[in-house]
């Protein structure tokens, strides 16, 4: 909590105080005719204290109602300085008036009224120029609330301002925290599939062999996990330390060559086409994000194509022009392979739908009437700047 709100909650606390003081203190001047400090009197003779007395109790009581029911104040003062000649809870109530309204017009005709009954009695007794006294009686005070009236309802609405956008960076904090943890989630899902559809397809090879190169296989299992282990325990850090992610370069378009190869160590046959504009061999160079995202589909897509048909041909095609970012994954329909019981989530498409969407771009996904799948994505370029060309050399 804020200071200014800290203060604003110790004043609501203070206020029953402050207006029972306020009203002993209007009741007590009014009921002594304001301590019989200027006498401008519509009756000739001074009033008797079972007049006064009453009176001033009832401007007490007007005064403490005063938030709610200025006008009434108002009209208890000037019956008091008709009676009693008491000016100052006409001051004071020309104040609260104009500090409560919120239209200046009802503060001149409040005014007005003001100085038509406070004016006559002065200017009997001292003329024109005694009569300008009742200006400031009756129309400083009501300047004086309109300007305090003004800044506390312009403090007021700044504070309210101040908090409101506060409780929205709050709101956007945990949006984007909750936002990176699916992101991390996402990440997991990828490298875990990924991984664990390679080691259980090594496993299914070692068994297949019957010890044949049970050595070789087995150093590939143990360093697909140990890579899998790695990139699991760079993404939990995420959300175990307060401090900012690690700045370690995610893959993209360069790693698809080490990706492929994972899969081709398999057996599976698998190609990669990576081309650019105007037959050029390479695609340029796009921001992280893209590279990143367009890694992932091709990732996820190798998964399944090692869940759902090992021995398929698969095709994996990276074109890119200055507009459009074309990515194609098929393969045709897998004649066999080993059953290797690897479970579903059911979350993969769906995973890699929202990170195509997240870059600006749209995907499909669906079987061929070949019996294969196809994964398509497009994603737009034009307000991307693209950096230099890569270097990396097409496989086909």
């Amino acid at each position: 909590m804020t200071w200014p709100s800290r203060l604003t909650k110790h004043r609501e606390r203070l206020r029953p105080v402050e207006g029972a003081l306020v009203a002993l203190a209007l009741a007590a001047t009014t009921a002594t005719s304001d301590g019989i400090s200027a006498r401008f009197d519509y009756f000739p003779a001074q009033q008797p204290l079972t007049v006064a007395i009453p009176v001033g109790l009832l401007v007490g009581l007007a005064a403490w109602f005063r938030r709610r029911r200025p006008a009434l104040l108002l009209l208890a003062a000037l019956g008091a300085y008709v009676v009693l000649s008491a000016w100052i809870a006409v001051v004071f109530a020309q104040y609260a008036l104009a500090d409560r309204a919120h239209s200046w017009q009802r503060v001149a005709v409040a005014s007005t009224v003001a100085v038509a009954v406070v004016a006559p009695p002065i200017w009997r007794g001292g003329g024109f120029d005694a009569a300008i006294m009742s200006v400031g009686i009756c129309v400083f005070p009501a300047l004086l609330g309109l300007y305090t009236g003004a800044r506390r309802r312009l403090m007021a609405e700044l504070r309210e301002r101040a908090e409101r956008a506060e409780r929205e960076q709050q709101q956007r904090v945990l949006q984007a925290r909750s936002d990176e943890r699916a992101q991390i989630a996402r990440d997991m899902h990828d490298v875990v599939t990924h991984r664990v559809a390679l080691m259980v397809l090594h496993a299914t090879a070692l068994e297949a062999t019957k010890g044949a190169s049970a050595v070789d296989i087995g150093k590939q299992i143990g360093a697909i996990g140990r890579e899998a282990l790695t990139e699991l325990r760079s993404l939990v850090e995420v959300l175990h330390t307060a401090s900012e992610a690690p700045l370690a370069p995610q893959p993209g378009l360069a790693e698809l060559e080490t990706l492929i190869a994972d899969s081709r160590s398999l057996g599976a046959p698998v190609t990669l086409e990576l081309t650019g504009e105007h037959g050029t061999t390479h695609p340029p160079e796009l921001p992280a994000l893209i590279e990143h995202a367009v890694y992932r589909v091709v990732q996820e897509a190798l998964t399944n194509v090692h869940k759902h048909a090992a021995d398929a041909e698969t095709h994996v095609r990276v074109h890119c022009t200055r507009r459009l970012l074309y990515l194609t994954v098929i393969n045709k329909n897998g004649t066999g392979g080993h059953a290797t019981g690897l479970p579903s989530g059911g979350h993969g498409l769906l995973g890699i739908a929202e990170r195509i969407r997240l870059v600006g771009g749209e995907l499909t996904a669906g079987p061929t009437p070949d019996g294969g799948f196809e994964i398509t994505a497009e994603i737009p370029l034009d307000d991307v700047p693209l950096k230099q060309p890569t270097h990396m050399e097409a496989t086909r």
